[in-house]
């Protein structure tokens, strides 16, 4: 049983290293499908990305209730490293999750399980940061809305197959929707409920 002083550590220099990560995350919001890195951090539990980690750090804290897939779970390591660097509660019901952490995406639930926000507050609907292969080599995709100068393209290795189709809810239900947050290693890429991705092939 690995004990608190036995996890890995969070950020060296917190204040510096949040800010670093806040800013790649807004500029990857801001640029939907552009590949922002993050600077790594000391140290990630097994499982968990670096650039996810950093992700945490950042973003959790005891007001943000958090759903984790059953990969993330299954690591004891991880529940115990975010409770004791984040404090954000782990939730069962992904339905009020604000943040849900995907390591298994053949294994994502259906979007509609997680809160999509109402016309009223469409900010509470949950963020889904997902792991992935890769973000600059496999199937590539269009992708179109605000943020983008005419079209972006994004070359990526990505589970479940089929998130952009399932994304395509996003236009029906705006301004409710899902965001979501790519990550492979130290690099992320965001696909705000606004961006409209294509397929274009293999």
């Amino acid at each position: 049983m690995t004990t608190i002083a036995e996890l890995p550590p969070g950020f060296v220099d917190k204040v510096l290293s949040a800010q670093s990560t806040f800013r790649s995350v807004m500029d990857a919001m801001a640029r939907p499908g552009a590949v922002q890195r993050i600077v790594p951090m000391a140290g990630a539990p097994d499982t968990m990305m670096r650039g996810t980690a950093a992700i945490a750090l950042t973003l959790f804290d005891h007001d943000t209730p958090l759903w984790l897939d059953a990969r993330m779970t299954d690591s004891s390591d991880i529940v115990k490293w975010l409770k004791f660097h984040t404090g954000a509660p782990a939730v069962q019901d992904c339905s009020i999750a604000s943040f849900a952490l995907i390591a298994d995406g053949t294994a994502l639930p259906s979007l509609d399980r997680f809160a999509l926000g109402t016309s009223e507050y469409p900010d509470r609907s949950t963020t889904l940061i997902i792991q992935v292969e890769s973000l600059d080599s496999g199937r590539s995709f269009e992708l179109r809305g605000p943020g983008i100068d005419g079209v972006a393209t994004l070359r990526a290795s990505i589970k479940p197959f089929d998130l952009f189709e399932r994304l395509r809810v996003n236009e029906a239900l705006f301004p409710r929707g899902t965001d979501v947050v790519l990550v492979a290693d130290d690099s992320v890429v965001a696909i705000p409920r606004t961006t409209r991705v294509v397929n274009k092939g293999s």
